[in-house]
């Protein structure tokens, strides 16, 4: 689906072909399922009866690198844009909020998974039953926003914006990255 592979590691580092911004929305479905492969991660280390420190180190550059940025993708421009094409009778409001409250609680939880990884790291001690319960929260709150986004928003999405409106999209999201731009951005389909 358009992914790359820099380093093969199996551990999730995968990460969204930049080719795919030229048309945003299969950016975002292909950084789903990087987001899906961080969280089989993350639910590994929950369970491992010891830290596996290249997992730790995958899951903290994506923490750090990429799932900000995503967040900040939808936030500043999908959402607004869905709210503004969709129509009363696509009934997102529900949806919206879903996805929303998922992604405020996986933002009031990402620094704690941060510094608990990061410590474990620096200290070469195991995760905490504590730790691995906030471990699990975390994946499951981003699994519950990519679900709810793959089955209602994208294809809304795909049927409302306009050419212009993932122009913009694309536009905005390369530059949060600092990417050139592209060619040609395609209708949604």
């Amino acid at each position: 689906m358009g992914l790359t592979d820099p380093k093969p590691s199996g551990r999730g580092d995968q990460k969204p072909s930049p080719e795919l911004f030229a048309n945003p929305l299969d950016w975002i479905g292909a950084e789903h399922l990087h987001e899906r492969n961080i969280c089989d991660l993350i639910d590994g280390l929950s369970v491992a009866e010891a830290l596996d420190q290249q997992s730790v180190l995958s899951v903290l550059r994506f923490l750090n690198e990429d799932l900000t940025v995503h967040l900040r993708d939808e936030a500043e421009d999908l959402f607004p844009l869905l709210e503004l094409r969709c129509t009363e009778e696509d009934a997102i409001s529900n949806a919206m909020l879903r996805i929303k409250t998922d992604q405020m609680e996986a933002i009031r939880l990402l620094p704690e998974v941060r510094v608990m990884l990061l410590d474990c790291l620096d200290t070469g001690s195991n995760l905490t039953a504590e730790d691995r319960g906030r471990l699990r929260d975390f994946a499951g709150h981003i699994r519950q926003h990519i679900v709810a986004e793959k089955a209602i928003l994208l294809p809304l999405a795909r049927a409302r914006l306009t050419r212009a409106d993932l122009e913009t999209l694309s536009r905005h999201m390369r530059s949060r990255r600092e990417l050139s731009e592209i060619a040609e951005t395609r209708d949604a389909e």
